[in-house]
């Protein structure tokens, strides 16, 4: 099976995800305006039609300002708990409002979505794996520090929207007060690359084909830096920035996408008879075949 993924928007102004497969999909937070994620859709070629469900982390507003709106002009029901509904003050139709708790999978067509808690500074927090058969994709921002229910959720994802909030020294050393600085990283704000860093080298499974980094911070972190510091411990895994200014490019997650990958051995070509040397390219393999 496979799966089909997208970032519309990751960072403070606000969060949300994609991913379905060819009949339906689920959106992983809502925090942009309903006509912006509309717009990014269609560029998409994504049907919002196709959106069977939207699930809420959290209250913060970068992950639920569009979702009123969103809800009552395409009739989308909306996964949150009873604690985040309450505290994030939305008026939603309790025809359209379901809940969730930790660990219970829902199942949205064939798409399975878990949530699972997590640490941040909300009412009651959750982030999500979302599996179709044998593929696995999770979304892992907003986590104030890696505990083993994400370290756990992490080992089974074939792709991963992973929180890469902030450069430490960059926070320590900008313009933010310290008491916001000591909210960010202080357990329940953030984690910092150094600490998904450290996640992704200790226990990123071999099946990982794609990690997007996530959530990244406007001043106090630079995607061209995260992207060297992870390139550099990411193996075989493609690792991409999940923009604060625009959407990602669709993403295709298969089961079996790294293994091909592996299996690439000298292949066997039959070519019209020649004296001629040719060199040909297969994935990232060169090889030097002499024609006859």
């Amino acid at each position: 099976m496979s799966l089909f993924i997208a970032s519309l928007n990751s960072g403070s102004n606000g969060n949300c995800y994609y991913v379905g497969n060819e009949n339906e999909a689920v959106l992983i937070d809502a925090g942009i305006s309903c006509r912006e994620t509309e717009t990014r859709l269609k560029r998409l070629g994504l049907e919002i039609t196709k959106i069977k469900a939207i699930f809420i982390s959290h209250e913060h507003a970068d992950h639920i300002n569009g979702l009123c709106v969103l809800v009552r002009k395409h009739n989308i029901p909306v996964y949150i708990t009873p604690k985040t509904l309450q505290k994030s003050q939305l008026v939603i139709s309790s025809k359209h409002v379901f809940g969730f708790q930790a660990y219970a999978p829902i199942r949205i067509g064939n798409l399975t979505v878990t949530a699972f808690p997590k640490y941040h500074d909300a009412a009651d927090p959750h982030s999500f794996v979302i599996s179709d058969s044998n593929v696995c994709v999770g979304v892992f921002t907003d986590i104030g520090s890696v505990c083993s229910h994400v370290t756990q959720n992490f080992k089974s994802c074939n792709a991963v929207f992973l929180e890469a909030n902030y450069d430490e020294l960059m926070l320590e050393n900008g313009r933010y007060p310290y008491s916001l600085k000591n909210r960010i990283r202080g357990g329940y704000g953030h984690i910092s690359n150094k600490q998904a860093i450290e996640l992704v080298s200790k226990h990123r499974p071999a099946r990982m084909s794609h990690l997007f980094l996530s959530h990244l911070s406007k001043d106090n972190n630079c995607p061209d830096l995260a992207l060297q510091q992870f390139k550099a411990i990411a193996g075989e895994t493609s690792v991409f920035i999940a923009s604060r200014f625009n959407e990602s490019e669709v993403h295709f997650i298969s089961s079996d996408e790294i293994k091909k990958e592996r299996i690439i051995t000298a292949p066997v070509y039959n070519f019209p008879l020649s004296s001629k040397t040719k060199k040909i390219k297969v994935g990232k393999n060169e090889f030097q075949l002499t024609l006859f």
